[in-house]
């Protein structure tokens, strides 16, 4: 008999009215982006169309880009912290799996935001964006090779994962015909993921490493 999931905790009203909080400076900035323009859309605009003060906007998005690219801190942040707090003998491909088992599906505001983006130069942005997660990834792999960064394998490798994961985003953000569904996008990441990991277990790699689950995919929540 498998157990019985464990149901999610009920949030507190304090972080219940976080996240509306979040969720209206969110949409009230998407809607202005949208109808104003990004470049022309100020947070001052953002923070009167949300009903909330400047100071709290700020709290929560530091800046406009942190607006249009809610997604990327965050998931830094989670990256770095499961990075840390690791097990003994996970791979940093392991890590990755595991954290994005743990992310919600998109919703519908990015097919709002499919429409700002259709402005190249913040497309350019987006992917900008990913140069920190990528450094991250490269440092990690390193780690499990027992090499450095001198070694262009960790760069290779967290160049290849990063560009995965910023043009799948676009995918399913795309309003262009193209659009893949969520659960596709993460099986296609299976299969890099796993394209990758030979990286590991090839021939050429180090002494260092460590020993990867060749059977470890993706496990996605279950549905409640």
């Amino acid at each position: 008999m498998e157990p019985t999931p464990t149901p999610a905790p009920k949030l507190g009203l304090r972080e219940r009215k976080k996240r509306r909080t979040r969720q209206a400076i969110l949409s009230a900035a998407l809607e202005l982006f949208s109808d104003r323009g990004y470049t022309h859309t100020t947070l001052e605009d953002i923070a009167e169309a949300a009903e909330v003060s400047t100071g709290t906007l700020f709290a929560y998005f530091p800046s406009k880009e942190d607006i249009l690219f809610p997604e990327e801190r965050p998931f830094y942040e989670q990256l770095n912290q499961r990075l840390e707090q690791r097990p003994s003998g996970a791979s940093t491909l392991d890590v990755l799996r595991e954290l994005l088992a743990t992310l919600e599906p998109p919703d519908e505001t990015l097919r709002l935001r499919a429409k700002i983006l259709r402005d190249e130069r913040l497309l350019d942005r987006h992917r900008t964006r990913y140069t920190r997660v990528e450094r991250l990834l490269a440092e990690s792999i390193a780690k499990d090779l027992g090499t450095t960064l001198d070694d262009l394998r960790p760069t290779l490798l967290a160049a290849a994962t990063s560009a995965a994961l910023s043009a799948l985003g676009e995918r399913f953000e795309s309003d262009s015909g193209r659009q893949i569904r969520y659960d596709q996008a993460l099986g296609i990441l299976e299969q890099m993921l796993d394209a990758l990991r030979g990286e590991f277990d090839g021939p050429q790699a180090t002494t260092g490493q460590r020993d990867l689950d060749s059977q470890t995919r993706v496990r996605r929540p279950a549905k409640r």
